[in-house]
């Protein structure tokens, strides 16, 4: 993705704001808005927002996993299997 042709001044936005949301809901591509010719912000659709932050959190459990399985702190899939059935009788033997 090119973003040269996404850069846009803050006076461009306040400018065309209708424009410019319609514009990202059609390309799905952030835009980086500049301020004194520093970018200051990226807008984006909602759409590609909640795609990035699912990302995110898939990559933080991910995480999260490696770390734990660095320190030793995993189990065996038959140990998971059997802890995962006994909250399940317990759960359904406290309705």
């Amino acid at each position: 993705m090119k973003y040269a042709s996404r850069i846009k001044p803050i006076s461009y936005l306040k400018a065309n704001a209708a424009k410019v949301v319609r514009g990202l809901a059609e390309s799905g591509e952030p835009m980086i808005i500049t301020q004194n010719g520093e970018a200051t912000a990226v807008i984006q659709d909602i759409a590609s927002y909640e795609q990035t932050q699912e990302t995110l959190a898939l990559l933080k459990i991910l995480a999260l996993g490696e770390q734990q399985a660095k320190e030793g702190k995993t189990v065996t899939a038959s140990v998971a299997m059997r802890r995962f059935r006994e909250r399940i009788k317990r759960s359904r033997e406290g309705e």
